[in-house]
């Protein structure tokens, strides 16, 4: 059996290197076959390893010892239990769904089998992370998919806007690493062992150990290392106020939007988080903090939906507001619940990426969705699945993220964390905003008056090719079922078992388990629950302003230019980073340039010892006359003060 652990994320890793490092000999066919064929082999490994641990077997094996410091090992290890086995599986499934459409999205670009290459990457590099065992490999992970992030985003490095979006990915997930890196420090120091299984028995010790960041004022261990491991978090899964970096990353090309938003790279931080369950449980401080954070970004990065006009920013900022769900079931200690919809989340949410770039194939590469319009009639594969998946997202009854969705409400209803109660109205607030922004992304795309003629000066929009179109209705099956088909089992059966860990004061998921009725019966009652009828109030707005009536949107946004200014502006995040953080840092450095490079540096040390050379040879050169009579003197002068040295010291 270790076996197939090592071929589920080392096969994607020799299809990137195939793909990098020989696709200029083995052509541009023979590369993506390479690199999907070993994401599908992933993919089947993945399945098996999976069957293995629902037949009861998990692992927790060590690959590789790298070094043995003061009693502590640093390792490469994989732990195959029930939450590795499902994230493996859809980060497998998702990959190779990316990998088959980028065949078709990616055809004609000159970079084609270096972009196969960096996706195999990722690929391999977040099953890394989700296998790790150890914080060690935990770290590598993190920080590959961050590594490999910033070279798909900036794929197109031609572009400017691409390079800056690259780099403020990266500059953005490094202030979250930070935190990360000082908890996985704290942990080692306190801890002794970077082995999860270790840190987890030893954590319900330190409960009463107080850390003193500031004299006098002593804080509870567990919470500030839970703290700095959810900065991370906060990095990676993209939470307010280090979420400036996803929308930019749109500049990437719409495969590596599909894959890193929908089911790898951001939603590493909720796994993460998931994994230390058994570390956040002993903190309430934490759980409340990772709550508020959840609830603060699901309902104002929903609002910034609203107003845009990209379609991949649409769902760009979807995907922050999901990820605030997911966040906020984590501070209510319902981690199954955030698994769950972490899982219906890359179903739908990569069939709306991977279909909005099935839009713009269409457009010839036009985003704008103000010059859009009337598609359904031309491209109906994409419609249909661009309509399953909005219907997903917006929690539709029998829909896989219905199930999701409403479990995370529930969840953070049932909480007894104070938190709570200021939380859940955001996330009921979200609820009705999602359905309108995600509709009038539909409406406008889909419906109304066809306003891509312009584009494509007096030809008609195709259905894109089945290289792109199997892709979508591939991720439209489990979109439509895998909530219904699985939420007994996840939520309230036995499927996680130990994998996580929920103390006995956070009752929420208890509380539910009392009171599920079964799937079928979940989704009739929720026709008359007020979150039903938020997000079906939403629908029919977005119909209102963007069908029926569609001079209101804009006489709303003059009458409320104020409010749609904040939003359009994003609540000012980026000017205030440009002005305080890159602005702060060039004032920096240029004093230090001018105080350390050209002051110390060059006038004092490189020209300051040229000085003190030529001051020292114009004093020498009077001695140097080349006369023999000064010379002479000079020695005499000499003998003199030796003998009277000499005298000194025999008296």
């Amino acid at each position: 059996m270790p076996l197939i652990y090592l071929i589920v994320p080392f096969a994607p890793l020799v299809g990137a290197l195939v793909a990098g490092l020989l696709g200029w000999a083995i052509g541009r066919r023979l590369s993506h076959w390479v690199a999907t064929a070993s994401v599908a082999v992933s993919l089947v490994a993945s399945w098996f390893v999976f069957q293995d641990v629902l037949a009861g077997h998990t692992y927790n094996v060590t690959l590789y010892t790298w070094m043995h410091v003061g009693g502590v090992d640093f390792s490469l290890g994989f732990l195959i239990d029930p939450l590795s086995s499902l994230m493996m599986l859809v980060v497998c499934f998702v990959s190779l769904m990316v990998h088959v459409y980028t065949i078709g999205y990616m055809a004609d670009d000159p970079g084609y089998s270096r972009f196969f290459s960096y996706i195999s990457l990722f690929t391999f590099a977040m099953l890394m992370l989700v296998m790790s065992n150890n914080f060690l490999q935990l770290f590598f992970g993190w920080e590959a998919v961050g590594l490999v992030s910033y070279l798909l985003i900036g794929f197109w490095y031609t572009r400017p806007t691409a390079v800056y979006a690259n780099l403020k990915a990266f500059l953005a997930n490094r202030v979250g690493d930070f935190g990360f890196l000082l908890g996985i420090a704290m942990v080692l120091a306190y801890f002794g062992s970077l082995d999860y299984a270790t840190v987890f028995q030893r954590a319900p010790a330190y409960t009463q150990v107080t850390v003193s960041l500031f004299p006098g004022h002593p804080w509870s261990l567990l919470s500030v290392i839970c703290l700095l491991l959810f900065v991370g978090a906060m990095g990676k899964s993209a939470q307010m106020p280090l979420h400036v970096w996803l929308p930019d990353s749109m500049e990437g090309p719409t495969p590596i939007s599909a894959l890193i938003h929908a089911a790898t790279m951001v939603t590493a931080g909720i796994f993460m988080v998931a994994r230390m369950s058994p570390l956040f449980e002993l903190s309430d401080t934490a759980l409340a903090t990772v709550m508020v954070v959840g609830g603060v970004t699901a309902l104002f990065m929903g609002l910034l939906g609203i107003v845009q006009n990209d379609i991949k920013r649409v769902v760009a900022y979807s995907t922050l507001s999901q990820l605030g769900y997911m966040t906020a079931a984590l501070g209510a200690s319902a981690y199954s619940v955030a698994i769950f919809h972490l899982m219906t989340h890359a179903f739908f949410k990569a069939l709306l990426f991977l279909a909005a770039g099935s839009v713009i194939i269409a457009l010839h590469h036009e985003q704008d969705i103000r010059k859009m319009g009337g598609l359904y009639k031309y491209m109906p594969i994409t419609w249909s699945t661009f309509l399953i998946g909005s219907l997903a997202l917006i929690g539709t009854p029998f829909l896989s993220g219905f199930y999701s969705k409403d479990s995370i409400l529930e969840a953070v209803h049932a909480s007894n964390l104070a938190a709570a109660q200021w939380v859940y109205p955001m996330l009921e607030g979200g609820v009705f905003i999602t359905a309108f922004y995600t509709f009038r992304l539909y409406f406008l795309v889909f419906h109304g008056r066809e306003r891509f003629h312009d584009v494509l000066h007096g030809h008609l929009p195709q259905e894109s090719p089945w290289v792109v179109t199997i892709p979508l209705l591939a991720l439209a099956a489990p979109s439509l079922a895998i909530g219904y088909m699985t939420i007994g089992p996840l939520l309230y059966g036995s499927y996680f078992g130990t994998s996580l860990y929920v103390a006995d004061r956070h009752p929420a998921l208890a509380d539910m388990a009392q009171n599920f009725p079964g799937a079928v019966a979940m989704a009739l009652h929720s026709l008359a629950t007020p979150v039903f009828w938020l997000s079906a109030a939403g629908v029919a707005l977005a119909w209102w302003l963007y069908v029926a009536r569609t001079d209101l949107p804009e006489r709303i946004s003059r009458r409320l230019s104020w409010l749609y200014a904040l939003l359009v502006s994003k609540y000012g995040f980026d000017e205030f980073n440009d002005w305080f953080f890159a602005r702060g840092a060039r004032l920096v450095g240029g004093g230090l340039w001018r105080r350390g490079d050209v002051m110390v540096i060059d006038n004092w040390m490189v020209n300051g010892a040229a000085r003190a050379v030529g001051a020292m040879s114009r004093l020498l050169r009077h001695f140097q006359t080349g006369y023999i009579y000064h010379y002479a003197l000079a020695m005499l002068v000499g003998a003199f003060a030796l003998v009277t040295l000499f005298t000194r010291l025999a008296g």
